[in-house]
């Protein structure tokens, strides 16, 4: 009898062990929602001081949700005006929220408390604002890639909804992402293939253009930094997010269940989470990893 009790022990044991190891493997994707939860224009997931994570286009067009991480369920946050639809997701010092707004040609601010959503920067010279990212000085970067045409341009938003043009005729920029120091600038162009890095000065001017990365097949999104300054970025067609090393050497890849993936965050109690939002999935999956995001 006390055998048995002995071999059940280990058996529990062992099972609790195996279970506490998958939830904390590294590079192993999970899914964090169900499928079909978002639109297949889900994008830009993004976590506000208070810990909570916020994706763009939550069950239809149009929407921000709000999505917990312990059970991966939802609720709407907000709807946006004038058919605006959102791409990306930034919060400033204030707890503001920023959205780029790719069929108004603006950037939208969302006030957290009353949800009220208003028009921090419009220009017709955007073609589709797509992502962004954003310094300590409240300085937002913009993506604004022309899909058609195949271009695009690089935007510095000032406070205040000043925009500044800071570079044209560039190749149809997507993910965009300030190293942890802000002195370093990365954009990538998903129909050419070329991640770029750029330098940034006090000003938040940028120069010294300087080919980063490139690869041979399947295209770009979003990219993020970790607190190394190793740079994620999202292969949208094969599935993987590949991580480079400040001096662009790849570092890995990391295998997803879809193939679609649009853009990522770090989350988590100590930033050591990656969410990624899958389009052609329409969910989320997550994976841990070593280092924590820039932020944490």
């Amino acid at each position: 009898m006390k055998q048995h009790i002995c071999l059940l022990l280990v058996m529990t044991a062992g099972c609790a062990a195996m279970a506490q190891d998958k939830s904390t493997a590294l590079y192993q994707a999970q899914d964090l929602t169900k499928e079909n939860m978002f639109s297949v224009n889900i994008e830009g997931p993004n976590f506000d001081k208070a810990g909570n994570l916020y994706v763009v286009n939550y069950l239809k067009d149009g929407t921000i949700g709000k999505i917990s991480t312990k059970d991966g369920s939802g609720e709407l946050f907000v709807t946006l005006p004038d058919s605006s639809i959102a791409n990306s997701i930034q919060f400033n010092s204030k707890g503001n929220m920023y959205l780029p707004d790719f069929k108004g040609h603006n950037v939208l601010e969302v006030n957290p408390k009353t949800r009220k959503v208003s028009v921090y920067v419009h220009s017709d010279k955007m073609s589709q604002p797509n992502d962004l990212c954003i310094n300590k000085k409240d300085q937002l970067f913009a993506s604004d890639p022309d899909w058609k045409n195949s271009g695009g341009q690089i935007w510095r938003i000032d406070k205040g909804g000043k925009a500044v043009l800071l570079e044209a005729n560039m190749g149809t920029t997507n993910g965009i992402e300030l190293s942890p120091d802000e002195k370093t600038l990365y954009v990538n162009e998903s129909v050419q293939r070329k991640v770029w890095k750029y330098d940034v000065d006090n000003n938040g001017n940028i120069s010294n253009k300087t080919l980063f990365a490139s690869f041979p097949d399947f295209g770009f999104d979003g990219m993020k930094c970790d607190k190394a300054g190793n740079l994620y970025i999202a292969r949208w067609g094969k599935g993987t997010i590949v991580v480079l090393s400040p001096e662009g050497t790849e570092i890995r890849e990391i295998p997803l269940k879809g193939k679609h993936c649009s853009n990522l965050t770090f989350g988590g109690k100590d930033g050591k989470t990656v969410y990624v939002t899958l389009q052609d999935r329409k969910c989320m999956e997550q994976f841990n990893v070593e280092i924590p995001g820039k932020r944490y």
